[in-house]
């Protein structure tokens, strides 16, 4: 639970341009126990901003299972889609709606998803996400040091899956089962490659499915251990080795074989095989 209120602190700032064409002249500022952070909109979107700061106050209890936020974050409202795209140097992804890195998010304004526009359900879905990908790098690094850690794809997006409770949006556990039946010699946990922009659904789910796997036969702790061991200098693979016990693709393959015999129809994850190494 968050110990403290979120205090609404400032209204409007000067002028920042967060893209090429993106002027952001107004902000507000919003800080509780769990962090601090600063929504930055164009003054035509400050509806939008409004809700995008009820989301981050609901986001904020169900991240503190993790830890919490050492350093600000801002966030950054953009106009359109068009905007997002060139904020985040990321093009031809339709279904694209935030980026974030180690302390910046960017967010299409939810007035902007579709013809009819976000629900306040869908803004908190994301948010949390999006929060997630941040706090998980500012425990597991720097800012100097965050890209280099070499944490995968299927960590990255699986824990903020996980932790927005994503499953419902994803392939199921058969549907990927089938999905390495029909292509053999496809890895989508640890070679995504071009599934990323053809098939995210896919992608996404394994993300999310290996996550809750580890999860499942590890725990929660683990997943924090980790992030302090990369936190205490060591890359992702060494630091999943030294606390899981096994070296990552030693779990990937777990993973995959669980998939590919259906161990998930009995309701529970194969066997702990190796007891995490504190």
């Amino acid at each position: 639970m968050v110990a403290g209120v979120l205090v609404l602190l400032t209204g409007c700032a000067s002028t920042r341009m967060a893209a090429p064409g993106a002027a952001l002249e107004a902000s507000m500022s919003m800080e509780s126990s769990a962090g601090q952070f600063r929504i930055e909109y164009a003054s035509r979107d400050e509806r939008d901003a409004a809700r995008i700061q009820q989301a981050v106050a609901e986001a904020l209890p169900r991240l503190e299972r993790w830890g919490t936020l050492r350093e600000p974050v801002s966030i950054k409202v953009m106009p359109d889609h068009e905007a997002l795209e060139d904020a985040v140097r990321q093009h031809e992804l339709d279904w694209l709606r935030a980026w974030s890195r180690y302390d910046e998010l960017y967010i299409q304004a939810p007035s902007t998803w579709g013809l009819a526009g976000a629900t306040q359900p869908q803004i908190n879905e994301l948010l949390l996400h999006e929060l997630t990908h941040s706090l998980m790098y500012q425990l597991a690094s720097d800012r100097l040091g965050w890209s280099r850690k070499q944490i995968p794809l299927w960590f990255r997006e699986g824990m903020a899956s996980y932790t927005a409770d994503q499953s419902y949006r994803w392939v199921s556990l058969e549907e990927i089962a089938r999905h390495l039946e029909r292509v053999p010699g496809s890895d989508p946990v640890r070679k995504p490659g071009d599934l990323y922009r053809e098939d995210s659904n896919l992608v996404y789910g394994v993300a999310h499915h290996a996550f809750a796997f580890l999860v499942r036969r590890y725990g929660e702790d683990s997943v924090r251990g980790l992030l302090s061991e990369m936190k205490g200098g060591k890359e992702f693979p060494k630091a999943f080795e030294s606390v899981i016990g096994l070296p990552p693709d030693a779990f990937v393959r777990d993973f995959t074989r669980y998939v590919r015999w259906r161990g998930f129809r009995g309701g529970r994850a194969l066997p702990r095989v190796n007891a995490p190494r504190n």
